[in-house]
């Protein structure tokens, strides 16, 4: 019997496997012993953008690779800035999982907002365990929070130079993109170190998600409007 993949599909997959494996090892090191009482935090910026590289980015590079190696092959793309903003998608999805579980987080003793950044504020780790803290801490949230919107905003862009012809793979790009938007939206007015209110948008709303992408997906005007409307939580204007 024929192999099922490719020997190019086969190498993709290996490549991406052991990218995630490499950081889930580094996670298992790193966070050794860490506890409630034993909060440990990644150093840097740098380590923050290898390690959603590492769990997420390296996703959206192995994604584009296969799409445009399977799918449209031949559509006249511009394949350096397509697979950046294919990592930046990815790298923004797993920044808004970090900054929404940062108190689940904590009780595991894992911080994932770099220490330096804390230090430059006046705050340790250890801090962010009262809810108290938000009001010093949230000028240095905020502006993760527009780093992950920035990267997200790269993401839609990639959704949009895709062939128009393949819609079920941009609304499974867009589906992701709008859900996150608008739970950084969430993000932006809530107490974020309150860890009686995990911050997550209804289903509701990601029904409406849906429906809006559909429906609008003929209409270029509309669908444009899509990303802007998710942080307002509105639907696009006819």
């Amino acid at each position: 019997m024929a192999d099922a993949y490719s020997v190019n599909l086969k190498q993709l997959i290996r490549e991406v496997l052991q990218i995630i494996t490499s950081g889930q090892e580094l996670d298992l090191i790193r966070f050794a012993g860490a506890s409630a009482k034993n909060i440990v935090a990644l150093k840097t910026d740098s380590e923050l953008d290898d390690y959603t590289y590492r769990v997420a980015g390296c996703v959206g590079e192995f994604w584009t690779k296969m799409c445009r190696a399977h799918l449209f092959p031949a559509a006249p793309l511009d394949d350096t800035r397509l697979l950046a903003d294919g990592i930046r998608f990815g790298k923004g999805l797993q920044l808004v999982n970090i900054l929404r579980d940062v108190p689940a987080d904590l009780r595991q003793g894992r911080c994932y907002l770099p220490a330096e950044k804390l230090r430059d504020i006046g705050l340790q780790p250890s801090d962010l365990i009262q809810r108290d803290a938000e009001p010093k801490f949230r000028p240095l949230y905020n502006a993760c929070l527009d780093q992950a919107s920035e990267h997200l905003a790269a993401g839609w862009g990639y959704t949009n130079a895709l062939p128009r012809s393949s819609v079920r793979v941009r609304l499974a790009c867009a589906w992701p993109i709008l859900i996150g938007v608008r739970t950084l939206a969430r993000l932006r007015v809530q107490n974020v170190l309150d860890a009686g209110r995990r911050v997550k948008i209804s289903r509701t709303e990601v029904r409406n998600i849906f429906v809006r992408s559909i429906l609008s997906y003929p209409f270029s005007g509309l669908w444009r409007q899509l990303f802007d409307g998710a942080a307002r939580g509105v639907a696009p204007r006819r």
